[in-house]
């Protein structure tokens, strides 16, 4: 009686088609990797006349822009109230946002800068400052964002 045998040449040819399907099917290994470097600021780069910045001083009160005198962060609502009348002024005198926005997706829809800069001590405890955020978001700001350089 014959010993029964293997054929492993169907096997053979399944693994080779196979790995002929992985080798188009696979991305190529890239040959470089090219990154952008920031540069260095321009120290001569001016502010922008249209840029919020909520400024929290370390006693807690608030400012925009320099102004005093808005209340303290367990009290916004003269930050608010102030904010709406800056956008409302903005509505009026017709203030337009910049079309080249990365940030499409906030612009309002009357097309106002409602962008606003919050920036805190470091030392301020997280809820502190989200309740300024929140702030902010009523008084109608966005994009809302932290800034962070050349914090105290």
């Amino acid at each position: 009686m014959n010993k029964p045998t293997i054929n492993v040449t169907p096997l053979i040819d399944v693994l080779l088609v196979l790995l002929i399907i992985f080798m188009v099917v696979s991305p190529l290994k890239p040959s470089a990797f090219k990154a952008k470097i920031p540069h260095e600021p321009q120290p001569s780069a001016g502010v922008n006349i249209d840029t919020l910045v909520v400024l929290v001083g370390s006693d807690g009160s608030l400012s925009l822009n320099g102004e005093t005198g808005l209340g303290p962060i367990a009290d916004p609502s003269r930050l608010i109230d102030r904010l709406s009348q800056v956008f409302q002024a903005r509505k009026e005198n017709l203030v337009r946002a910049q079309n080249e926005s990365p940030m499409k997706a906030f612009d309002s829809p009357d097309g106002i800068e409602r962008t606003v800069f919050i920036k805190a001590p470091r030392n301020l405890p997280y809820g502190e400052v989200a309740q300024v955020v929140d702030a902010v978001k009523i008084g109608g700001a966005a994009p809302i964002s932290l800034q962070i350089d050349q914090l105290e």
